[in-house]
């Protein structure tokens, strides 16, 4: 049914795992396609409670797949530009409890991909950064809504305009990370809190998923992340932000 992902349903917990790790589950077209599709057929499966997401190999996700980026001025750009933010209200919007799995790299796209999930655990190894701007783009896929509502403004402008690096430890501090585990220990933790969540009544779980959620999207406007993608191809189409591009490609070894 998915050429790009790996989904299972095993009574009340479900698995949905990125499975590019030769591009480090970089996500292209087809993936963000097939991630919101994923999330319509879970909410088909009446017995799953709660949905573990994760990425085969050495990264959560590497971000936006830089070889599948939208080509401004071309027919379909801005639906593709769209692609994302479409496959973020995917995730957010199931019926099920949401748990990141997050070990190596979370970037860019894979951060907001995981700040649509429910809870999110990482490995006390992994690491984060949201590379946008240095790429001449802004961040989309309703992601700037997103942080602000799991870590603030403030941090939010920084994080997002200068481009570093942070750990999972800095993280949690945040109240992004719920957990932060030694990494021989990530999959006992996921599964254990799967299975803490499965074990308790739906109704109020559920309830209080969706309580919680139309409650913060009043607070941070998720529904205006309709624009990002007319922002994204705005960056596509700017000089200066096309020479950035070109110079963080080239700092990295791409062509």
């Amino acid at each position: 049914m998915f050429t790009t992902l790996e989904v299972a349903a095993d009574g009340p917990i479900g698995a949905l795992w990125l499975n590019r790790p030769q591009r480090l589950n970089a996500l292209s077209g087809e993936v963000l396609r097939e991630l919101a599709s994923a999330a319509r057929w879970f909410d088909t499966q009446e017995d799953v409670r709660v949905v573990v997401v994760g990425g085969r190999g050495r990264a959560f996700s590497a971000g936006a797949d830089l070889d599948g980026f939208p080509v401004a001025g071309k027919a379909g750009a801005r639906q593709a530009a769209d692609l994302g933010r479409l496959m973020a209200e995917a995730i957010e919007g199931m019926r099920a409890l949401t748990i990141a799995r997050i070990q190596g790299w979370c970037v860019g796209g894979g951060l907001v991909l995981a700040a649509a999930c429910d809870l999110r655990v990482a490995a006390d190894t992994a690491r984060f950064s949201i590379p946008e701007i240095d790429l001449g783009i802004p961040l989309a896929w309703g992601g700037i809504p997103r942080l602000v509502r799991e870590i603030g403004p403030a941090l939010t402008k920084e994080l997002v305009i200068t481009c570093r690096e942070f750990s999972p430890q800095e993280a949690q501090a945040a109240g992004f990370l719920n957990r932060v585990v030694a990494d021989t220990e990530l999959d006992a933790a996921v599964q254990a809190l799967a299975a803490q969540v499965a074990a308790k009544p739906a109704l109020p779980v559920f309830a209080t998923k969706h309580h919680v959620n139309a409650v913060t999207a009043q607070m941070v406007g998720t529904a205006r992340a309709w624009s990002d993608a007319d922002s994204l191809v705005g960056g596509l189409l700017d000089p200066e932000c096309s020479a950035a591009r070109e110079a963080y490609a080239s700092a990295r070894g791409r062509k």
